[in-house]
């Protein structure tokens, strides 16, 4: 072997790929039921794009974008987040002027140069919404419980809604302020990113994961004392839909997402059996994200769900569907003269929607028969020499080894008829 996979990344190999599917599968249901349609972006960007509207102050750009020039000299970044680049196709398309709210979903891979852990790789997979075009609370909500109904038609239970709201351009600067006076007097006993952060980003100040840096957020101002009426009613309008809607939450005034274009509300769902990684889904609005990136002054909001920690939730509860897919029928072909006969009558069972195979590899009859339970088929096809002079083949029941001779004109018809 020459190299192995790039650290951070993984293989989703023919046993696992099952529960991928079966987790999309979920995903694509319940969007339709809330009316959200499938939207496929490039998984690269013009840098500058990530840059303006993820915001040049967040660890995503500053340290874990993978970013290189390509041979026209251009900057091109491996998407970190799908958000910006759904916004783009928006503005670029004119999709504007269609009916709003514009309501779409993405399933894809992402790209951050982090370290490596479970359920945090440099290339991620994540499953996200957008609505664009909405200034109401009730697309909050219903954005909110997209999220969690995606997490409990899978058997999901003992999630954790918490919810924020980080206010807007009009209220966010007397509360910027606030955290710099609170902070200032400690920030030079705070790791680096934060002393950087105090000036660009200080609500990011509320967010650090590191140890040392946590006990100085205690009794920091809240951002909730600071809203103004607009960003107030609109929280309030919030938690009384989710309220009507019978979920329930937890207010957390130090939720502020990682991302600079959030305003008004911000959520992070959270399933705490997976420990210190346990956010399974997070989002919020994003009302200035549009016209940044160069369309109308419109609002959004979305959310981003990381579907390995999904699927490593889903193991832990062993709500995942049996990772073996059963192949229909099996060829067994004793002599090597009867291939062709066998090969034409396992294309025809193929072209008639049955999965089917047959040995390739010359092995005898004893290993032909081993082959087809490891490939768990729940029919054995034997083209014997005597059957075949009949116009016929024994099909062979693996599950209680019954057996019969079955014309080979009566073959299609009889098994679709058990099967």
């Amino acid at each position: 072997m020459l190299t192995g996979a790039p650290r951070g990344t993984k293989d989703v190999l023919p046993s696992s790929v099952k529960a991928w599917r079966y987790v999309e599968q979920v995903v694509r249901d319940v969007c339709r039921e809330f009316g959200y349609k499938e939207i496929r972006t490039p998984m690269f960007e013009h840098t500058e794009l990530f840059q303006r509207g993820i915001g040049d102050s967040t660890d995503v750009v500053d340290k874990e974008m993978y970013t290189f020039t390509d041979r026209g000299g251009r900057s091109v970044t491996l998407r970190p987040e799908n958000t910006a680049a759904v916004v783009r196709s928006f503005v670029e398309n004119k999709l504007y002027g269609e009916n709003l709210p514009f309501k779409v979903f993405y399933i894809g891979s992402m790209f951050r140069y982090d370290r490596p852990q479970a359920g945090r790789l440099r290339e991620f997979h994540q499953f996200g919404v957008e609505a664009i075009g909405a200034d109401s609370a009730v697309t909050d909500a219903e954005c909110i419980m997209l999220a969690i109904t995606v997490l409990q038609r899978m058997g999901l239970k003992d999630l954790k809604l918490k919810i924020n709201s980080v206010g807007c351009t009009k209220c966010r600067p007397s509360y910027r302020k606030a955290l710099q006076d609170f902070f200032r007097p400690h920030i030079t006993e705070m790791c680096e990113d934060c002393q950087a952060r105090i000036d660009k980003n200080p609500m990011r100040l509320l967010d650090c994961k590191v140890e040392t840096c946590k006990k100085f957020a205690v009794g920091a101002p809240r951002i909730t004392d600071y809203l103004c009426e607009e960003c107030q009613a609109h929280y309030s309008k919030v938690k009384e839909l989710l309220t009507a809607a019978g979920v329930a939450y937890e207010e957390d005034a130090n939720l502020v997402r990682g991302l600079d274009y959030y305003t008004k509300t911000a959520f992070e769902i959270q399933y705490n059996p997976l420990g210190a990684q346990s956010a399974v889904a997070g989002g919020g609005r994003y009302d200035g994200l549009v016209e940044e990136i160069g369309g109308p002054a419109m609002s959004g909001i979305g959310f981003a769900m990381g579907l390995e920690r999904v699927i490593i939730a889903l193991e832990k509860q062993g709500l995942l569907p049996k990772a073996t897919d059963d192949l229909d029928v099996f060829a067994v072909v004793p002599d090597a003269k009867d291939l062709p006969k066998a090969f034409s009558v396992v294309n025809k069972l193929r072209e008639a929607g049955l999965s089917a195979d047959l040995d390739s590899m010359g092995r005898s009859f004893k290993t032909q028969m081993k082959q087809a339970n490891r490939l768990a088929a729940k029919k054995v096809l034997i083209f014997g020499a005597d059957e075949l002079a009949r116009g016929a083949v024994v099909v062979k029941n693996m599950a209680d080894s019954k057996q019969e001779e079955v014309a080979l004109d009566n073959l299609l018809s009889a098994l679709q008829e058990e099967m």
